[in-house]
């Protein structure tokens, strides 16, 4: 398969048209259009600083479904502690930069560039982009950011600085997301962690088809979906959802 060298325009081949392992085009930008229209066709940009701009649609895809995520035995000891508070959108370039300086796997460097954050920050102030912090006191200790579109949710990354924090802000996530009926979280690559919270893959087509399935339609202008504005989550919610 050829890699496509995208033009000016805000457009993408089909996501068909991907090499074995997701690549599908290089170049283009990292506009609100093009990164809107890309989530909206299953396409993610994911590279390093001093590459040029890589697009992804990884065949299979990785995925959490909300009925399917996997609390562990400390996890719920967490919970029922109520070591942590969580509150969506209070502190969404803190979590950015926390996701960023995050060692992954030992490699050096982060793909979360200065020109990353600053696209999903434009994103985020249009109310596309999202986070969910998890605290304990006024210290930020974990949290995770994505973009919201339709009923589907694009994890994009986590963090945390804390026992079981990142983890605590995903059981909120879900438990908010269900309640609003959102099809799926989308985690695009899977790995030991996200395999652990319960995250699985299916084709590409089946996952294309779940996203018009949550009312993402390729090329079609999208709307933001609100989020609470910093509001806490109450456990005793979260649990029950979960």
């Amino acid at each position: 398969m050829p890699v496509y060298q995208l033009i000016d325009e805000p457009v993408f081949p089909s996501p068909e048209a991907a090499e074995p392992e997701g690549l599908l085009a290089v170049g283009g930008d990292l506009s609100v259009p093009r990164l809107l229209l890309a989530y909206s066709m299953g396409i993610f940009p994911w590279y390093n600083a001093g590459e040029p701009t890589l697009w992804w649609s990884p065949d299979p895809r990785c995925i959490l479904e909300l009925d399917g995520l996997k609390i562990s035995r400390s996890l719920a000891k967490t919970l029922r502690k109520g070591t942590y508070s969580v509150s969506f959108n209070r502190a969404f370039d803190e979590v950015l930069a926390s996701c960023a300086e995050t060692p992954r796997g030992g490699a050096a460097g982060t793909w979360i560039t200065e020109e990353m954050r600053a696209a999903y920050g434009s994103l985020h102030r249009l109310g596309f982009a999202h986070s969910v912090e998890c605290w304990q006191g006024e210290a930020l200790v974990g949290g995770l950011y994505g973009i919201c579109l339709g009923r589907c949710f694009f994890g994009e990354s986590m963090f945390h600085r804390a026992t079981d924090a990142s983890k605590v802000a995903l059981v909120a996530l879900v438990g908010h997301l269900r309640q609003r009926d959102f099809e799926l979280i989308d985690c695009q690559v899977p790995n030991d962690h996200l395999a652990s919270l319960g995250a699985r893959e299916i084709p590409r087509r089946e996952f294309l088809s779940r996203l018009v399935q949550g009312g993402v339609f390729p090329g079609t202008e999208q709307a933001p979906v609100p989020f609470p504005e910093t509001v806490s989550v109450a456990w005793e919610h979260v649990r029950d959802s979960c």
